[in-house]
């Protein structure tokens, strides 16, 4: 479905006295998270449901008491999901404020929508029907969530991801210095690197759209106790499961009053996963515009220290990874305490769920950050070269596994001994190799070898990414 439009963007003064910096600082950010997670986006879904509901009942033969809609009656019910408006949500929480409960009031502005109408009007208390708020409500989150995935954060990610492999495409041959531990270490190319977080995140993309969305309509304790009291000849399982999957959902067969949420867990351990792998590349970037080898584009206007005018930071990354870790706070405690539940129910999860659209704004905020971030890069090949020069150690490796595959004598504690400790330069390494008892053709080619040309097949592996 697609979202109405919301008024515009809190005004400036509202924006200063935001609680949160979603709807403050970072308001114009999460625009496209407000239809959906907001408690519009809640009611609206929630207004889905219950139309859904009230029509898949008029269709089933055995509740003979509602014949089914005429198509222009289906098509004016579904209107009242299709087209409704902010100020449709705002006579639902006047009706709240009576009601003080959100569900109901949503029932009864549908029966007060539906009441004038001829045609529609008979139907009136087959809305809600059967139905526990938990029935509205889970199925109501399953939507949001599938779109706020699907529709926000998916195409996100999908932009970062591409991104990154042009990334690692026009900087496949670059070579670079590695450090394990904070070591100098064979080289690599900046191509592959990069290349190693593109091959990440596609991994965990898939299974952020491989999670279900579980959904369940079955009563108040999971029974249909009162769908069959009502109409005990309706095979209610599979009425449920119809109308659940109907939604694009899950059916969930077996639960309490409320859905287990297992598949929220799900999804939120899915994005966590993301979270941490942004993380990963947020901090390596800030280590390695620290060490020069990424320069920053300089903005005209902007201030990197109140103090000390030369400073360029990296405040996209920082700013990223400090988004990326609230959303995986909020993450890890929706996956840790959704699913469990008190006996048949209890009303912990309903002021959690409310903050779903928190972690995804934030993510969503971390994700531009990091987009913003990487688009002011451009590699230092001069830095890189510099740095790979002065590690002529690193060749170490190449030397001593060549003397192995020739059956030279000890040739872990040969390369250890030169090099463990030790200043090695082009010639003392060269001076070393030309000593040693190889074939020509081998030794040849580790004295043509360099700390920049020893990257194996780092620049293959970045541009197959």
């Amino acid at each position: 479905m697609a979202a109405p439009a919301l008024p515009g963007r809190p005004m400036p003064d509202a924006q200063l006295l935001a609680l949160s910096p979603l709807d403050g600082r970072y308001a114009a950010k999460v625009d496209a998270l407000r239809p959906v997670f907001s408690e519009f986006g809640l009611i609206r879904a929630r207004v889905r449901v219950e139309v859904e509901w009230l029509l898949a009942l008029a269709a089933e033969p055995g509740i003979v008491e509602l014949p089914a809609f005429a198509a222009g009656d289906a098509a004016r019910l579904r209107a009242l999901a299709a087209e409704f408006s902010v100020a449709d949500a705002a006579r639902v929480k006047e009706i709240e404020r009576t009601t003080n409960h959100d569900v109901k009031a949503v029932e009864y502005f549908i029966k007060e929508r539906l009441q004038g109408d001829a045609a529609l009007g008979p139907a009136l208390e087959f809305v809600h029907f059967a139905c526990t708020s938990e029935d509205i409500n889970n199925l109501s989150y399953a939507l949001m969530l599938a779109e706020g995935r699907d529709r926000i954060l998916a195409p996100k990610l999908d932009e970062l991801v591409a991104t990154l492999r042009a990334m690692a495409h026009a900087h496949a041959a670059l070579p670079m210095l590695s450090r394990t531990h904070g070591q100098t270490a064979s080289p690599t190319t900046v191509g592959k690197e990069l290349a190693n977080v593109v091959a990440r995140l596609e991994r965990q993309r898939a299974v952020l759209a491989a999670v279900p969305m579980p959904g369940k309509i079955n009563g108040a304790v999971g029974n249909y106790n009162a769908h069959v009291a009502a109409y005990p000849d309706v095979d209610w399982p599979a009425f449920s499961r119809r109308f659940v999957e109907s939604l694009g959902l899950d059916w969930q067969p077996y639960t309490t009053q409320i859905e287990p949420h297992d598949g929220i867990a799900e999804l939120c351990d899915a994005m966590k996963r993301i979270d941490t792998i942004c993380v990963d590349l947020c901090r390596d970037a800030w280590g390695y515009i620290s060490l020069g080898y990424f320069r920053q584009a300089v903005k005209a206007g902007e201030v990197g220290s109140s103090t000390m005018p030369h400073k360029v930071n990296p405040i996209d990354f920082e700013n990223a990874e400090g988004n990326f870790g609230i959303a995986n706070a909020l993450f890890e405690h929706f996956a840790a305490k959704l699913p469990v539940s008190r006996w048949q129910r209890d009303l912990t999860d309903s002021t959690v769920l409310r903050a779903l659209g928190t972690a995804f704004g934030h993510a969503l905020v971390g994700f531009d950050a990091l987009l913003r971030g990487l688009g002011k890069l451009s590699a230092n090949p001069d830095r890189l070269a510099a740095d790979l020069d002065a590690a002529w150690e690193v060749l170490a490796e190449a030397v001593q596994t060549v003397m192995r595959r020739h059956g030279l004598p000890n040739p872990y504690e040969q390369l250890k001994a030169l090099t463990r400790g030790q200043g090695i330069t082009a010639e003392s390494m060269r001076a070393f190799v030309a000593g040693l008892e190889l074939p020509a053709d081998a030794k040849q080619r580790l004295l043509a070898l360099s700390p920049a040309t020893y990257t194996g097949l780092a620049e293959r592996l970045a541009r197959e990414s």
